[in-house]
């Protein structure tokens, strides 16, 4: 096991770890004994998260030293992965074996467990959080004892925990729904009008498996990315004028002035599904401390109030704003889920790496956005009050009891999570 007193930074570097030792066991023995040697303990999946959730001044433990697992069902429905495996790990497995993921996220670098520890997701009108994949997880708890709870055996706990916000014990494993492989073909339209979005944003998010818009907000233009699942639509696209926008010819990059080949392949090629559902290659390593982001999720139904909003601050945003992309997401049952119980859209701003210009810029769209029902990204920078925070998540009271009885004395909580828990 490797263990270290030194400081460690998250993915983005605006975040530096207070903890006091940082642990890296190679075996479930050796993270038993940690946790339950740990006075406080957290755990550090990736480090794609932008504020204090992972933080902890106790002991830190990274998950991606144990045993590595890919284990496929015998019936081919399901597939049980370590927590530390990244996305691009997991699918690269899963598609030499034929079997699939319905959804990513845009990033396939993330770790598994912290993903849907935080609620992420992709983008579809049918796709549900990369958390609704989940039907096991299994766990340390706080003595180091070994519990897995499953989403047949344990329907009163299992919607609390999953997205668990690292706040119910050490996640060793995860099982995930899983189905046959299949391809994708991406499109993208260029010069859409911002009108067009709001006012006809049920046929752009609906035409295709998976579908994102990426504006400034202050041009009135916007650029859809069409990802057309082969097998259910066809590789091709709705037309060379469609919506007023016209099909991108060369390859593109979100942010612009960015190189086009860090992103998946795009003009209609037709690819593995693990290849085509993130925007970003699984061989390019992003860079670290370019960039901040937030996301807000708001009931679909309030997507073109939201859209005026940001069209009216897009041009106070804009010397800090690098890109906004919009996404539609499927409700679902999980309870901390940002799409709990209701459709979404999806808002996320990509900044320049500049906190003090960017927070009173992210204060200003969730003045005009909480009151729409927005709910902020666990894992990204907000302003909002943690009274805030808990007030826009309804089953954050079932919550606060599940981790009542199975941490009661606080084990695997930070400030971040006791501010919520104060909070409600």
């Amino acid at each position: 096991m490797l263990t270290s007193g030194a400081s460690a930074h998250n993915w983005a570097g605006n975040i530096t770890f207070r903890a006091e030792r940082l642990h890296q066991p190679a075996s479930l023995d050796e993270l038993r004994r940690v946790v339950a040697g740990a006075e406080r303990v957290r755990t550090l999946g990736s480090g794609h998260s932008f504020n204090r959730i992972a933080d902890t001044e106790g002991d830190l433990v990274r998950v991606d030293g144990l045993p590595r697992r890919v284990e496929i069902a015998p019936d081919g429905a399901r597939v049980t992965v370590s927590a530390g495996l990244r996305y691009a790990e997991v699918a690269s497995a899963l598609h030499a074996a034929g079997r699939a993921l319905a959804n990513m996220a845009s990033l396939p670098h993330i770790s598994v467990a912290g993903s849907v520890a935080t609620g992420t997701h992709g983008s579809g009108n049918a796709r549900k959080p990369l958390s609704s994949a989940v039907s096991a997880v299994e766990l340390v708890s706080p003595e180091g004892d070994l519990l897995t709870l499953t989403r047949d055996a344990d329907p009163d706990r299992f919607p609390g925990a999953v997205v668990n916000l690292g706040a119910l014990g050490v996640v060793t494993a995860l099982t995930l729904d899983i189905e046959p492989s299949y391809e994708v073909a991406q499109w993208l339209y260029t010069g859409v009008p911002l009108d067009a979005l709001s006012a006809r944003f049920d046929e752009i998010s609906g035409a295709a498996y998976s579908v994102s818009t990426f504006t400034d907000w202050h041009s009135g233009l916007g650029t859809v990315w069409l990802k057309r699942r082969v097998d259910q639509e066809g590789p091709g696209h709705p037309g060379d004028d469609w919506l007023g926008g016209t099909p991108v010819g060369e390859p593109w990059h979100p942010i612009p002035g960015m190189p086009a080949h860090h992103c998946t392949e795009q003009l209609g090629v037709p690819g593995p599904w693990h290849a085509r559902l993130p925007h970003f290659r699984m061989e390019f390593t992003p860079s670290r401390g370019e960039e901040l982001q937030s996301e807000l999720l708001l009931p679909r139904a309030a997507a073109p109030a939201a859209f005026a909003a940001l069209r009216e601050l897009g041009a106070a945003f804009a010397p800090v704003l690098q890109t906004s992309e919009v996404r539609t997401v499927a409700g679902d049952d999980q309870w901390l889920s940002p799409a709990y119980g209701r459709d979404s859209v999806a808002l996320h701003f990509t900044w320049t790496p500049d906190a003090p210009a960017v927070r009173p810029v992210i204060a200003a769209i969730e003045e005009r956005l909480l009151p729409l029902g927005a709910r902020p990204h666990w894992g990204k920078v907000t302003t909002a009050s943690p009274a805030a925070v808990v007030a826009a998540y309804e089953r954050f009271g079932d919550f606060a009891e599940l981790l009542k009885a199975h941490d009661p004395g606080g084990r695997f909580r930070n400030a971040f999570v006791d501010d919520l828990l104060a909070a409600r």
